[in-house]
């Protein structure tokens, strides 16, 4: 699929921030922890989580997902990986967060990796080091392109964490969480989709102290075999795509639903550059534990950020977030300095916004000086094959005059449910093309 789209249009309206694809997916691989039936309440219609269904249906879990988002999730008596779905596997990294559930049901395993992923501690060095302190380990077998997985010996401990990972911590809490005993996380990572994975253990009755915290102990569970329910929470990730794209249109827009906690650094570093924003009232998600409220983007004189833009575990601003600044710093006066250390060449896909007419320079695999503001225009660019990358481009496009075409809009998909739709109900331009 390719985004048509006629830019330069100034949006209009309210929207509202849907359930968070990390949370969403965590919750997914969670639900195999209980022997019982398990219901995830307003599911994403992603297709990151299609995936993930398809592999679970694969190996004999029934799922129902009814029109209202809301999912039903039965367990066979018996997993059984022989016919899993390896096409389906091999397209989502999520599939990793199998590894813990599955450790629990088998006691030895091979499951598919991603597609160009590397089979060692590039990739999951994290998830390695952590899991082989509780007794579970990870090898990777090149001619197969499988993670090998050995879990006979399970037992709780100490954990460091020697890198802030979402899923890696995701992953030792779903392990910790059916090991009886004590298991404490130190250096975790207290990201949105962590705690959100937290709430839903606890509701299984597993106790976790320290949620919100970077120490996390977790009191394991013989087993969890009972009726229970998930509620994945909003996704700071679609907020922040939202406020980027009003103010990098010069649009007012009402963006429903917002989880405060995971935005403060962002919007006070775009107040910084002369954003202009009011938020309403909290309440709270359907968890009962994320705080939300609803924010107004002004149109708005942007300059560049007084200090470089980086990322930093939570509370710093999130790394899914920094690619968001990137169309915002093409319309501040100045030069902006974005820093991508996270990822190793994440940063030369931002690069594709100078085919829109962006004034960018790379200044290695990590940095872009972003010159602004520019008046950007139409272009055909394919879509880069990370998710927040290409939906960076289309927030540029939809800022250009004159019409753009993003070729192979998959990558976004994987992250945004009726994107198309819910840009033209705010008067954008976009049209979905084979």
């Amino acid at each position: 699929m390719n985004y048509k789209v006629i830019g330069g249009k100034k949006l209009s309206g309210t929207v509202q921030t849907n359930i968070s694809k990390n949370a969403a997916v965590a919750l997914l691989c969670a639900s195999l922890l209980n022997r019982g039936e398990t219901v995830l309440k307003r599911m994403p219609r992603i297709e990151e989580v299609k995936r993930l269904i398809e592999v679970m249906e694969s190996i004999g879990v029934k799922i129902v997902w009814a029109e209202d988002g809301d999912m039903r999730i039965v367990p066979p008596a018996k997993i059984d990986l022989s016919n899993i779905n390896v096409e389906s596997a091999q397209r989502t990294r999520s599939i990793a967060l199998f590894i813990a559930p599955l450790a629990h049901l088998l006691g030895s395993f091979d499951l598919p990796a991603p597609k160009g992923c590397d089979l060692g501690k590039r990739t999951l060095g994290a998830h390695i080091d952590a899991l082989a302190k509780l007794g579970i380990t990870i090898s990777g077998n090149e001619e197969t392109h499988t993670y090998h997985v050995e879990s006979n010996g399970k037992h709780p401990a100490e954990i460091i964490m020697y890198e802030a990972s979402d899923t890696g911590v995701e992953n030792v809490l779903m392990a910790a969480a059916k090991i009886p005993g004590t298991t404490t996380i130190k250096f975790a990572s207290a990201n949105y989709m962590v705690q959100d994975l937290c709430i839903f253990l606890r509701h299984c009755g597993v106790k976790i102290e320290g949620i919100g915290t970077s120490t996390l102990v977790v009191h394991g569970l013989k087993d969890i075999d009972s009726p229970i329910h998930g509620h994945p929470s909003e996704d700071p990730i679609e907020s922040m795509f939202f406020i980027a794209l009003a103010a990098t249109t010069g649009s007012e827009l009402v963006i429903e639903r917002c989880p405060m906690d995971f935005l403060e650094l962002e919007l006070y570093t775009l107040s910084q550059m002369g954003l202009k924003y009011t938020r309403g009232e909290s309440y709270a998600s359907e968890n009962g534990h994320t705080s939300l409220r609803d924010i107004t983007i002004k149109p708005s004189e942007l300059i560049a950020a007084p200090e470089k833009i980086a990322p930093r575990p939570y509370p710093g601003i999130n790394i899914d977030n920094l690619p968001f600044f990137v169309p915002v710093a093409t319309q501040a006066k100045g030069k902006t300095l974005i820093h991508d250390w996270v990822y190793d060449g994440r940063a030369k896909h931002y690069m594709e916004m100078t085919k829109l007419g962006a004034k960018m320079e790379l200044l290695d695999p990590h940095r872009v000086v972003i010159e602004g503001p520019t008046k950007l225009h139409g272009a055909d660019v394919e879509a880069p094959p990370a998710l927040r990358p290409a939906t960076l481009i289309l927030i540029g496009m939809l800022a250009a005059e004159g019409e753009s075409m993003l070729r192979n809009v998959y990558p976004i998909n994987r992250g945004y449910a009726n994107l198309s739709e819910r840009l033209t109900k705010l008067g954008a331009s976009i049209e979905a093309v084979e």
